[in-house]
């Protein structure tokens, strides 16, 4: 029996509607069976802890072990040991749990096998190109929109982060410091993922749009297609600031140049 019921549509735009900014909204369970789906839609976000998911759904922590517990044993969940820069306060760090591939694969994916019909279909009429410009115009359609606001990158990740989050995409934006600072924008969920398995251009073209938009390049540092647990997609923030420097830096080496010479 799959943990979720199957949804109406494509995009599965109903799996998840969670967002950051509303992480402390609590949510109600009216039976065991709504809080097992509820528990399961806080852990396609990422790690979480037992505490988290207490506070967001108003059970407690006993409960929450419990449904936690039965998915472990089912195979649909798994707990890891928290980062360190995770660790807040004194005593013990809380394991975080997260879904598993398998645990994953069971919300279903009612309509991949239609998707994938009318994909092939759409390469053998029009080409490669065809499934390009398509997989482009999806994203985009997306994204819409996005553009609008404060400049900064921060800010437009953030609104990135939520445009892909009323998609069905439950996507966080995580600062990271040191060696690679910048931002890290994780997909916990993706609706397309089997789909996306013979036709790799749907996530390329969302590389080549979150570019575009944050006007910077960002890498792809995992994904689900290839058995990760969230796409996760690096955006520097430092990158723009190092390029003009590079830029400047070499308009001044050709004038001393033209000058010696």
């Amino acid at each position: 029996m799959p943990l979720l019921e199957p949804f109406a549509e494509f995009r599965h735009n109903g799996v998840v509607k969670i967002h950051p900014e509303i992480e402390s909204t609590p949510v109600v369970p009216v039976s065991d069976g709504h809080t097992r789906r509820a528990i399961i839609q806080l852990l396609l976000e990422g790690p979480i802890t037992a505490g988290q998911i207490g506070e967001r759904l108003g059970i407690s922590a006993a409960g929450v072990r419990r449904h936690l517990d039965a998915l472990i044993e089912a195979g649909d969940a798994q707990a890891s040991a928290a980062a360190t820069w995770q660790h807040h306060g004194r005593g013990r760090p809380a394991k975080r749990y997260r879904l598993t591939s398998a645990g994953r694969a069971k919300l279903g994916h009612t309509y991949d096998d239609l998707a994938v019909a009318a994909m092939r279909q759409l390469r053998e009429i029009g080409g490669d190109e065809a499934v390009r410009t398509f997989a482009r115009r999806r994203i985009d359609s997306i994204l819409s929109g996005v553009s609008e606001g404060p400049e900064n990158l921060e800010a437009k990740a953030d609104r990135v982060a939520t445009a892909l989050t009323k998609a069905g995409y439950a996507t966080t934006t995580t600062p990271v410091s040191g060696p690679i600072h910048g931002i890290q924008l994780c997909q916990h969920h993706c609706p397309v993922s089997h789909v996306a398995e013979e036709f790799p251009e749907l996530c390329e073209t969302e590389r080549e749009a979150f570019a575009e938009i944050l006007g910077t390049h960002v890498q792809r540092l995992a994904t689900i297609v290839n058995g990760d647990c969230a796409c996760t997609t690096h955006v520097p923030l430092d990158k723009p600031v190092m390029l003009r420097r590079t830029a400047r830096t070499e308009a001044t080496t050709t004038t001393h140049q033209g000058a010696s010479t």
